[in-house]
């Protein structure tokens, strides 16, 4: 089977794509590769189920012995569970990738990055964040991409892009950065009391290498003829917010500026402000909009009523500098 290959090389070191030719199955998929450590990452979208209001998003890391040229030699001759360090990956992979999908978007979404082999002077996990993101774009996920991401070392006064694992132990700095076209996504890191000065360059040394990286997504997608799903702001119906604001936003913040109470009183007196709106929802007509709101979702009341508070929260902060426990910014 034939496939669609994109090479980009920086830092002395080349990274391929291939896309169309494993998994034909899923919805996206695609190959990356870098030295002789080769990850392949699909992306799947099925209907989402009823009754969920979050993303289910499920993202996996499989790391398989093959790929490292060693075979189980126990009886039973299986993977075990799987070690930390792929758990770790895994959340590596949520992490830039979860906030670039739209808040309404319900569709179970999986990931999988498994590694096919691998180089000992190439790390796979970037690569998976990478993949990931090439994945989701192939699958035509509504995605606010492209996304990648590089790791960045130091040693002595030089950076290093995607560094070996012997250079990592020697590194005085382990930086992981995920970017997008408008900036920094996600940062993760590991240093050994470096100048905040050096980190800062650390992240624009990574976020020039992140953008050649989403250059090579975009031609791959342009090649391909294939044109990017962006996600779009879905238009909520502001019935039931606007009655909460008018019932209780008054309530609501006068709790948020007893600053002696403890998080439970104040999530107690929070629990009772709406437990009073719901019996004044309960109370109106039958055919008022806000109680048909309320009845046609049973989630509608507790999510709007949630949001409020987090605005409020918010508001407060913004406006008079003063935290929930009645910290002010600086302390």
């Amino acid at each position: 089977m034939q496939g669609q290959t994109q090479s980009i090389s920086f830092d002395g070191r080349e990274i391929r794509l291939t896309t169309g030719r494993f998994a034909p199955q899923a919805g996206g998929s695609v190959l990356v590769e870098c030295g002789d450590t080769s990850v392949l990452v699909t992306a799947t979208r099925s209907k989402g189920r009823e009754g969920i209001d979050f993303l289910p998003l499920t993202c996996d890391y499989e790391e398989r012995l093959y790929a490292a040229g060693r075979i189980p030699g126990s009886f039973f001759r299986r993977e075990g569970r799987p070690p930390e360090r792929a758990i770790l990956t895994t959340r590596l992979i949520d992490r830039p990738l979860r906030p670039l999908f739209p808040a309404w978007l319900r569709d179970d979404i999986q990931v999988v990055a498994t590694v096919l082999s691998l180089d000992e002077r190439v790390p796979p996990d970037v690569l998976a964040v990478t993949g990931a993101s090439i994945a989701c774009l192939l699958a035509k996920l509504p995605f606010a991409g492209p996304m990648a991401a590089v790791r960045v070392g130091l040693l002595g006064d030089d950076f290093i892009l995607n560094p070996s694992y012997r250079e990592i132990e020697r590194s005085e700095l382990d930086l992981v950065v995920a970017g997008t076209p408008d900036g920094v996504v996600m940062v993760e890191a590991g240093a050994n009391q470096l100048p905040e000065q050096d980190v800062i360059e650390a992240i624009d040394f990574g976020l020039e290498a992140v953008g050649e990286l989403i250059k090579a997504q975009q031609a791959l997608l342009k090649d391909l003829g294939i044109e990017q799903v962006l996600p779009e702001a879905k238009t909520e119906d502001p019935t039931v917010p606007s009655f909460l604001e008018k019932e209780c936003a008054k309530g609501i913040g006068e709790v948020l500026k007893q600053f002696s109470q403890t998080k439970a009183e104040r999530d107690g007196k929070l629990d009772v402000i709406k437990a009073k709106v719901g019996e004044t929802i309960a109370a109106l007509k039958d055919n008022d909009a806000v109680k048909l709101a309320v009845a046609g979702n049973n989630k509608l009341l507790g999510t709007s009523y949630k949001s409020l508070t987090k605005k409020l929260m918010r508001e407060q902060i913004i406006k008079e500098g003063k935290r929930v426990d009645g910290r002010n910014l600086d302390e």
